[in-house]
């Protein structure tokens, strides 16, 4: 191979900000019904990603959007606040835990959780402290938990 070719790729590489070139995306389903038989859901509902990794939340189904959850953003991570019925590409740079919902079922449990990084979150006990409405409540102990079973001790939901 030419060692141009290999000098100019060395240099491009080297400009790439940190883990740019390994960064991801995943996909998240807006969904009227899961593979589960639960209603109103985000698939997958729990994420563990890499800081730079992008999240697409696609509207499967229609009467749906994706925003944060007030009080479930680490201190310096960015809030976002999707349309209803259109796709919404957040790429995650801060390290911690997201909750993200769905404005008009959040009261019907239609949430998620992100976990962005390795490690304990920084954010998890006040993430974890956040009143849920309804259903909800008991969907994000249950997506906390799963995050306990991959980091350790979580706290409560709501508590």
């Amino acid at each position: 191979m030419n060692t141009k070719y290999l000098l100019a790729a060395a240099i491009f590489a080297a400009g790439l900000p940190a883990g740019a070139a390994l960064a991801e995306d995943h996909e998240v389903h807006m969904l009227n019904r899961g593979e589960d038989g639960q209603t109103m859901v985000f698939e997958p509902a729990y994420l563990e990603i890499a800081p730079g990794d992008t999240v697409v939340f696609l509207p499967t189904d229609r009467a749906h959007n994706a925003e944060t959850i007030a009080g479930m953003v680490p201190e310096g991570g960015e809030t976002f606040r999707g349309r209803m019925n259109e796709e919404v590409r957040v790429t995650f740079t801060q390290d911690g835990v997201y909750g993200v919902k769905c404005l008009p079922h959040y009261g019907l449990g239609m949430i998620a959780l992100i976990k962005v990084g390795d490690g304990l979150p920084v954010n998890l006990e006040e993430a974890a402290s956040v009143r849920q409405p309804g259903r909800a409540r008991q969907r994000m102990q249950a997506l906390f938990d799963q995050l306990n079973a991959n980091q350790g001790d979580a706290p409560p939901v709501g508590d």
